[in-house]
C-alpha cells in the first residue's frame, strides 16, 4: 500500500484506514445482523451531524428506501447522502412526525428536550442519543447487549429509550461478562478519545491543524481550548468544582450504576487525543471472586458484539485504526494487574484491558438502529 494508508485487521472484515480520510464501505453488513426497521418511515433529526449521518448510512445499509426515510436538520443543508444517493433535508416541524414510526435524536441534549415530547404525542418511538434522558428514571438506558430486557416494559408506542453515553458503551460492552461471571468490584479506566466526539468541525480543526503544523504555520483552535493536532489533553467536558471529575467521567460513573444496576465504584480519566475516529480506553477492574487471565479472556471473547484481539507474539491488540468503520468492540492486552492478590493456584482477582470501539457506529448509531429493532420485536 501506499505512504498514506495502512491495512487493519479485524475479526469480521479487513478495514483500510487512509491517514487523509476514513475509508468508507456501503455495502458492509453490521455486526449484529438483525432484521431491517420496519413497521413505516423513520426519521433522524441532527441529519447532518456525525452521529446522524452514521445513522442514515446504516439505516440504508439495511435497506430501508429513501422515501421512508426523513432527514430532518437546523442548518441550511437542502440534501444529504443516503446510499449511492441523495435524500432532501427538511427542516424540523411538528407536522414532519405525523407518518413517521421512529424518530432517531442525534442533534443534541437541547434538541432533544424540545422535540421528544413532540415525537412521542405524534404517536412516535423515539431513540435519543443525547444525555438528555440518561438519567430520567423513567426512561430506559440500554445497551442491548447488557440489559436489553430493559426494553421489555415497554410494550406499546409510544416509546421512549435513551443511549449510553459512547465511553460507558465501551467500558460496559467489555466488563459486562466479567461482572456476570464474578462480580466487578472496581474499576479504573482511561479514556483516549478520537475528535469526531465532539462533531464534525473538531475532525475538520484535527486535519487543518495537522496540515498547518506540518507547513509551519499558525495553529488555530476554535472547538478545543487547547490545539488538537499532535496533542493530549483533558477531555474538553465542563468539570465539576467539588469533585473534580469532569462531565465525561461522571457519565461513566452514573451510567455504569444505571445501566449494571450496581453501586460499581468508577474511577474514569478521558482524554480527548489526535484521531479522527474511534475511542481507546484502558481499563483495570478488581472482581469479586479471583479466576485465570484464560477464564476472563474466554468469557469477553463469547460475548455478542465483542472480538478478542490479542496476540503477545506478534503484538497484535485493539487499536482505533482497526476499530473503525466496524461495529464490534475490540479488546485485547488481558493479563493479571501487577496489584492482583494471588491465590495459591495462580488465580487473582484483578485484571487489565485495552479496549477500541467505533464511537459513532456502535457508540451511538448502530446502538440506537438496535433499540430500534429491539422495540419492533416487542
Amino acid at each position: 500500500m501506499g505512504g498514506h494508508c495502512r491495512e487493519a485487521v479485524s475479526a469480521h472484515r479487513t478495514v483500510v484506514v487512509d491517514l487523509r480520510t476514513i475509508a468508507d464501505d456501503e455495502t458492509t453488513a453490521s455486526a449484529a445482523g438483525g432484521d431491517v426497521l420496519e413497521s413505516g418511515p423513520v426519521a433522524v433529526l441532527g441529519a447532518t451531524g456525525v452521529v446522524g449521518t452514521e445513522l442514515l448510512r446504516m439505516i440504508s445499509q439495511r435497506g430501508i428506501p429513501a422515501e421512508d426515510v426523513r432527514a430532518m436538520a437546523s442548518g441550511g443543508e437542502s440534501s444529504v447522502a443516503y446510499g449511492a444517493g441523495l435524500i432532501p433535508v427538511h427542516p424540523v416541524r411538528e407536522q414532519v412526525f405525523d407518518d413517521v414510526r421512529t424518530v432517531f435524536l442525534a442533534a443534541g441534549a437541547e434538541a432533544s428536550r424540545t422535540w421528544t415530547p413532540i415525537a412521542l404525542a405524534a404517536g412516535c418511538d423515539v431513540i435519543d442519543t443525547s444525555s438528555a434522558h440518561r438519567m430520567d428514571p423513567d426512561v430506559p438506558l440500554v445497551i442491548p447487549e447488557v440489559n436489553g430486557e430493559e426494553l421489555d416494559r415497554l410494550k406499546a408506542s409510544p416509546r421512549l429509550v435513551a443511549n449510553p453515553n459512547c465511553s460507558t458503551i465501551l467500558l460496559l460492552m467489555a466488563l459486562t461478562p466479567l461482572h456476570r461471571s464474578w462480580g466487578c468490584e472496581r474499576i479504573v479506566v482511561s479514556t483516549y478519545q478520537a475528535v469526531s466526539g465532539a462533531g464534525a468541525a473538531a475532525m475538520d480543526e484535527l486535519r487543518t491543524q495537522t496540515r498547518s503544523m506540518l507547513d509551519g504555520d499558525r495553529i488555530v483552535s476554535e472547538c478545543f481550548g487547547e490545539p488538537c493536532a499532535f496533542n493530549v489533553f483533558s477531555h474538553d467536558s465542563a468539570i465539576d468544582a467539588s469533585t473534580g471529575r469532569n462531565g465525561e467521567e461522571q457519565k461513566m460513573l452514573q451510567e455504569t450504576a444505571r445501566i449494571w444496576n450496581a453501586d460499581v465504584p468508577v474511577s474514569a480519566t478521558c482524554v480527548r487525543v489526535p484521531v479522527l475516529r474511534s475511542h481507546t480506553e484502558s481499563i483495570h477492574v478488581e472482581l469479586g471472586t479471583a479466576t485465570t487471565v484464560e477464564a476472563v479472556r474466554s468469557a469477553i471473547a463469547a460475548f455478542p458484539g465483542v472480538s478478542v484481539i490479542d496476540d503477545r507474539a506478534a503484538n497484535d491488540f485493539p487499536t482505533p485504526w482497526k476499530a473503525s468503520d466496524g461495529d464490534l468492540v475490540l479488546v485485547g492486552r488481558i493479563r493479571m494487574a501487577a496489584d492482583a492478590r494471588l491465590q495459591s493456584d495462580g488465580r487473582g482477582d484483578r485484571f487489565e484491558m485495552l479496549c477500541s470501539m467505533d464511537q459513532l457506529r456502535k457508540g451511538a448509531a448502530l446502538n440506537a438502529i438496535q433499540l430500534a429493532e429491539g422495540l419492533k420485536s416487542i
